[in-house]
């Protein structure tokens, strides 16, 4: 649901009970539209996340660690400059408007204490993050508004700030029972509930809207016409009930699921899905969203900073494809060259019937049978020797064709299979290291150029794999790319630590460090299931994973990066958990 006005004076709320009174110790900008403030607030220390993306505004308190460019841009050097240090007095939302105003106090240059203000407009394609001075004046923004975008309302450095301009709607909050029920009388009777509620009042999302009128007439698209007054009475009485528990600051952050994945969220329990969605509450705001959004913004990071990657390889891929596609052609094509061998045989045996200019033969098929009369095809412009040794050729042709195929079939397709693997590792990155470490891959394996200005400085970067801890104490460790899955499997594992990868599809290396001993039933059962769920099997519901110890598990000479061979294993058939993946994380 887009954060409407209603839900997002809840997490208003629930900032100032957590970070007002905190001050701010580090300012982050991980992406264009994100801003993280560590504070240490009297609670605790604590990160405040304002997120002014467009398609997922929100300010919240977060777990999730963001990574961070190695320099830092213009507008967090200009946050850094004007807040570092500064308090967080309050959390303020204007009445049913979707900004939320916090208010600092901040040191100028002379040390004098001063007012500042950073708001955060949760306005979809209009989400902005601004900062204001004590009398209200932009000292700048996310991004800058001027009258080629908007005539409405423009956002540049030096104007006083004003607040979006106003929708053409009511304020529910501000009217009374008689009132509400005039407006409801005069509405269209062809008009649907939820439509009526969503053009009137301002404040609403369309899930409220809906919501209301499910609990109204028992469906979401109820016409006015069909609740009767009945149905109209309980309209209201949902509406004054949900507007009277947000005044009273009675929330429950509940997230809506769809085959266990996140679809949407709300303040309150949504019955309109029925059992179409599952329900899960939480306890905060924070967390809901850290869960909603973690999975997501993760892919759009990996997309967004890994774009050229992708296309570079789902290029060289669909080539490679392709190319296999025509050899396996070329390759079933020869496969019946012996009767081309058998043809110049019975040319050769009838050359005492045939003569130059004939255009086809007609003679007995001793290869038959049966033996019966075959039609050979010969070119007029050749002896009889020389169309037998046409058929010659082309068998031997043939012949050799199909050695050469059959070994650039196999190149091609551990061409293939690798092109796969990096673009699994690719949907595997955290961060730019980890896509930095990838292009270093492409780039040494040749599917990437290596920037000419580069050449002789070139500053190689590496990332940790992934690090787990089992049930039972033992480290786990799971490579993210091609060139961490050798480093784990083929330098820093031991002969007698046990190696796990799912079996016949693209996946990551698992290493269970057993320190020496015997790992436990459980250790093995959990790393298999890692193995499993960071591979291409993770929506399945059980996954084939081969494990072994690593004194098993070979390197081909020239093999690409990550490809290994292993003979000595055993199978186990798991099911992947993204649950187990996040207890047993090590952050």
């Amino acid at each position: 649901m887009p954060l409407d006005a209603l839900c997002l004076s809840g997490i208003a709320a629930e900032l100032n009970a957590a970070a007002a009174g905190g001050r701010i110790d580090k300012i982050y900008q991980p992406s264009r539209d994100e801003v993280v403030l560590a504070l240490r607030a009297p609670a605790g220390n604590v990160r405040l996340l304002l997120c002014a993306n467009p398609s997922r505004p929100r300010a919240q308190l977060t777990q999730i660690s963001r990574e961070n460019p190695d320099v830092p841009p213009m507008f967090c050097m200009l946050l850094r400059k004007h807040l570092s240090g500064a308090r967080v007095m309050s959390f303020e939302q204007p009445h049913l408007e979707r900004v939320v105003d916090i208010k600092l106090e901040a040191l100028d240059e002379l040390g004098d204490r001063v007012e500042r203000r950073l708001v955060l407009e949760c306005l979809g394609r209009g989400a902005n993050l601004i900062l204001l001075d004590g009398e209200g004046r932009i000292v700048d923004c996310l991004r800058r508004v001027d009258g080629d975008v908007s005539s409405r309302r423009q956002v540049l450095p030096g104007m006083f700030y004003r607040l979006p301009p106003a929708q053409d709607k009511l304020d529910p909050t501000a009217l009374d029972r008689a009132e509400l029920e005039g407006l409801l009388a005069r509405a269209p009777e062809e008009a649907q509930a939820d439509r009526w509620l969503l053009d009137t009042f301002s404040g609403l999302s369309p899930l409220v809207c809906r919501e209301l009128a499910f609990r109204a007439g028992g469906e979401t698209d109820v016409r006015l016409n069909v609740l009767g007054e009945e149905g109209r009475a309980r309209l209201l009485d949902g509406l004054e009930r949900l507007l009277s528990a947000v005044q009273e600051g009675r929330f429950t952050p509940t997230m809506l699921l769809r085959d266990s994945k996140p679809f949407d969220f709300t303040f309150f329990p949504a019955e309109q899905y029925g059992g179409l969605m599952e329900r899960q509450t939480f306890d905060t705001f924070s967390q809901l969203l850290d869960r909603f959004y973690e999975q997501r913004e993760a892919l759009e990071r990996v997309r967004q900073r890994g774009r050229d990657l992708i296309r570079s390889v789902t290029n060289a891929r669909d080539r490679t494809a392709r190319k296999i596609g025509l050899q396996e052609q070329e390759l079933a094509a020869t496969r019946g060259r012996d009767r081309l061998r058998e043809l110049g045989d019975i040319l050769t045996s009838n050359f005492y019937r045939m003569e130059r200019g004939m255009g086809r033969l007609r003679a007995e098929d001793f290869y038959d049978p049966e033996g019966k009369e075959v039609d050979i095809k010969l070119d007029p412009l050749l002896t009889p020797q020389q169309n037998a040794a046409k058929y010659y050729k082309e068998y031997n042709k043939a012949k050799t064709a199909e050695g050469v195929l059959t070994v650039q079939l196999e190149k091609g397709r551990k061409e293939l299979e690798y092109l796969n693997s990096v673009l699994e590792s690719i949907q595997l990155a955290e961060g730019e290291r980890d896509l930095q470490e990838i292009r270093q891959e492409l780039t040494d394996t040749g599917y990437l150029r290596r920037p000419s200005k580069a050449k002789g400085r070139e500053r190689r970067v590496s990332s940790k794999p992934m690090e787990f801890r089992s049930s039972a104490g033992l480290r786990i460790s799971v490579g993210k790319n091609n060139t961490q899955n050798d480093l784990l499997t083929c330098k820093q594992a031991f002969k007698s630590d046990i190696w796990f990868h799912t079996q016949k599809i693209h996946g990551s290396h698992v290493i269970l460090w057993t320190e020496g001993g015997q790992p436990d039933l459980q250790s093995l059962n959990e790393a298999a299931r890692l193995a499993a769920w960071f591979s291409q099997g993770r929506e399945s519901g059980r996954v084939p994973v081969d494990y072994t110890p690593v004194k098993y598990v070979k390197k081909p000479a020239g093999a690409r990066p990550g490809m290994v061979v292993y003979t000595t294993y055993e199978t186990a058939w798991v099911e992947p958990s993204e649950e187990l993946v996040k207890r047993l994380r090590v952050k």
